[in-house]
């Protein structure tokens, strides 16, 4: 579960980028974060895994209350959170085993583990043949499901993707929202930010919706909500 009390972000230049929010989200949510370019999306997102840290206000994360953890405990914190971005942002020089393996190797898993793991995710996001390929060698779409499985391998309750479907091809990019709701069907609670306003209309879950670093709409079964 995520909780946000009265949440602000200011940065050091005085934009005040979330502006006193309030919510919760519930495990086994799925969650669209909408609203126009440089709404606080991006903010109000990143701040959840501690890649922003609030200004003021608390923000709870799993039982995690994020304003009182402590730098080395951060690590611990997105253990718990899959990212997905928009870029990708998978280690060039390492092939699709590689690049998902390492989300495990880091956290130091046990060796005879990982691989099984790896293989299930990899066979879960449909690129089980692909194990030795690298990065360059693979679509945008083929590349984002290798970013996808990275995120899920070690078993997060959270996946928060920023913009997932924003370097894709239409068709592509329902191949990928398939894929997340396959994640959530699984139990994994999925918040994410989109400018995607098909998908949004067409998938109907909560949104909501951030204008000024507020909430201005939040409705479960909602639509996008703005033009094109």
């Amino acid at each position: 579960m995520i909780e946000m009390k009265n949440v602000y972000k200011k940065y050091p230049n005085g934009v005040v980028a979330v502006n006193g929010i309030n919510i919760k989200i519930k495990q086994g949510e799925f969650v669209y974060i909408v609203g126009p370019s440089g709404a606080g999306k991006s903010t109000f997102i990143k701040m959840m895994y501690r890649e922003e840290k609030a200004t003021s206000g608390e923000i709870i994360v799993n039982g995690m209350n994020l304003s009182k953890l402590k730098n080395k405990e951060v690590p611990h914190l997105r253990r718990q959170i899959g990212v997905v971005f928009q870029d990708f942002k998978l280690l060039p020089r390492l092939n699709v085993y590689e690049n998902v393996a390492f989300a495990l190797e880091v956290i130091e898993e046990d060796p005879s583990k990982i691989r099984k793991r790896v293989m299930d995710v990899l066979d879960l996001v449909g690129l089980k043949k692909k194990v030795r390929m690298f990065p360059d060698e693979l679509s945008g779409g083929e590349q984002q499901r290798v970013s996808i499985a990275r995120s899920i391998v070690n078993v997060p309750k959270v996946v928060i993707a920023d913009e997932p479907t924003g370097n894709l091809d239409p068709e592509t990019s329902w191949d990928i929202m398939n894929l997340f709701e396959e994640i959530n069907a699984r139990g994994t609670t999925i918040i994410m930010a989109t400018h995607n306003r098909e998908i949004v209309n067409n998938m109907r879950r909560r949104v909501i919706a951030i204008e000024g670093g507020l909430i201005v709409r939040d409705e479960r079964g909602g639509d996008y909500g703005y033009e094109g």
